[in-house]
């Protein structure tokens, strides 16, 4: 790959030299053992999630001390978390995916990139990062790069000093939540003077059994779907607006606070809610992809077809770690170190017109309904319940198979605001920037907001949505959604 400029100082194109390639396993011996997906892992598909951090070398520490670092670390960290350096494999007697935890180990590849770390093109990861600075998981369940390139954990070595550090792992073994305690953990290990020990990852599938016998509220039936009746995916009309693209912005604190003022406002003051910034953005963005839609030339043709309803579907993704604990806090000790996915994605789906001429406070407010709907113990006790009657046939989130009854796109926000980018400091110095990069091939949009490294309440949000919905956020809400830049991350004060 060669290298250039995109006319802003911001370079997408530059040379990718890959400089040494090995496979970490844990330090010590572990026992070969299987270990089975809970049913919350089977409602994933196969899917890889990439998440990258950029260092300013401030301290100057040398390549060589620092790969040897991580290594050893990594090699420490495995220890604890085995299920990183297993694989995947379809052995159970009915036809389902376990993990064979061998000790098969972390594919490490060291990539040297001829790029100065303040001309990267922070805001189009789909040039930047893709294919080059987040590895490609060939094996295994995880990869890592060191400025140096390739397959799930990556470290790479920047010509101006600056460092990156890249993993990309198998969806179905963690959530982002698994995967920030094992990074902070690994971290931990790295840092020659080190913090508190943390508790271990807990991999008692137990806490995630079906009850006996199975209870199971039909309204899941809305929510999930047996992937072999799967209805097609929306498909937008042929155009050059027709593919998903990844972006990555800020919001500013200020923008955030009036987004969640807005969102909480009523024409009754006996009505006014407190909304959530979660619940407030997610409105806003709801209502700014139903105006993309309603302004695309495709809508009158949807609305038209056979009878359908054109709506635009927005889910949320919730954790159930907390949930499931119900004020116990012994099990909400346990549940809290527990590795493995514990997601559900409640979702809403309103007419385009409704969502264009209602306020924000309105679309905040059927956030919250279906929001309210999936946080508490019972929901994932029947989410549990609702694999175990579909078994072997997986089940899936309905807005990511569609809808017999409705037509029209549909997004989901993943909340990252406990993504722990001050905590992975590997002994020389916290990360500037990091951020997750999930150009995951589905036609359901993806966005995950983060808090801001720059720790002032603003917000970085990662983007991946149609072409046409970027350009059209981009024409009407830049006051809101600003490019991601260098200039911005470089005035952080730590």
């Amino acid at each position: 790959m060669c290298g250039g400029s995109n006319g802003k100082g911001e370079s997408s194109l530059f040379t990718v030299r890959v400089t040494n390639q090995e496979v970490i396993a844990a330090v010590l011996p572990v026992q070969e053992h299987w270990l089975p997906f809970s049913n919350l892992d089977l409602l994933l598909p196969p899917i890889d999630v990439s998440v990258f951090f950029c260092y300013n070398n401030t301290n100057r520490m040398s390549f060589g001390s620092m790969l040897r670092s991580l290594k050893n670390a990594l090699g420490q960290a495995l220890v604890s978390y085995y299920a990183f350096a297993g694989e995947v494999v379809h052995i159970n007697s009915m036809g389902e995916p376990e993990l064979l935890c061998n000790n098969r180990g972390v594919d490490f590849v060291e990539v040297e990139a001829d790029l100065h770390l303040q001309n990267l093109n922070f805001y189009n990861p789909d040039e930047s990062i893709q294919g080059k600075l987040v590895p490609i998981k060939k094996h295994g369940v995880l990869a890592i790069q060191f400025c140096y390139k390739n397959t799930s954990l990556s470290a790479t070595y920047l010509k101006c000093g600056g460092i990156m550090v890249a993993c990309t792992f198998d969806h179905r073994i963690a959530d982002a939540y698994s995967a920030n305690m094992f990074l902070v953990s690994w971290a931990q290990i790295s840092r020659p003077i080190k913090p508190a020990t943390l508790a271990p990852p807990c991999f008692r599938r137990s806490l995630l059994n079906p009850r006996r016998p199975l209870c199971i509220h039909p309204s899941l039936d809305d929510m999930y779907v047996p992937i072999s009746i799967s209805p097609p995916p929306f498909e937008p009309e042929p155009d050059n607006s027709d593919s998903l693209i990844s972006r990555i912005y800020y919001i500013t604190a200020d923008q955030l606070c009036r987004m969640q003022s807005l969102a909480s406002s009523s024409s009754s003051l006996d009505h006014i809610k407190n909304r959530t910034k979660l619940e407030s953005f997610s409105a806003f963005l709801w209502k700014m992809v139903a105006m993309a839609a309603a302004s695309s030339s495709s809508t009158t043709t949807l609305t038209g077809d056979c009878g359908k309803r054109f709506v635009v579907k927005m889910g949320v993704v919730v954790d159930g770690r907390k949930r499931l604990s119900n004020c116990d806090q012994s099990k909400e000790a346990t549940m809290n170190s527990y590795f493995g996915n514990v997601l559900s994605v409640p979702f809403g789906g309103k007419p385009v017109e409704d969502l264009v001429e209602k306020p924000l406070s309105w679309a905040a407010e059927e956030v919250h309904k279906f929001l309210d709907t999936a946080v508490t113990e019972e929901h994932f006790l029947e989410l549990i319940d609702l694999v175990e009657e579909h078994r072997p046939t997986s089940a899936l989130a309905r807005i990511y198979s569609g809808n017999t009854a409705d037509v029209g796109p549909a997004l989901v926000v993943s909340s990252g605001q406990r993504f722990s980018q001050s905590k992975i400091d590997f002994g020389w110095g916290k990360p500037m920037f990091g951020s997750y990069h999930f150009p995951w091939g589905d036609d359901t949009g993806y966005v995950m907001p983060m808090l801001s490294p720059k720790r002032n309440g603003d917000w970085v949000v990662y983007m991946h949505l149609l072409k046409g919905h970027i350009d059209f956020i981009k024409s009407k809400a830049a006051h809101v959604f600003k490019p991601l830049t260098w200039d911005y991350l470089n005035t952080q004060h730590y």
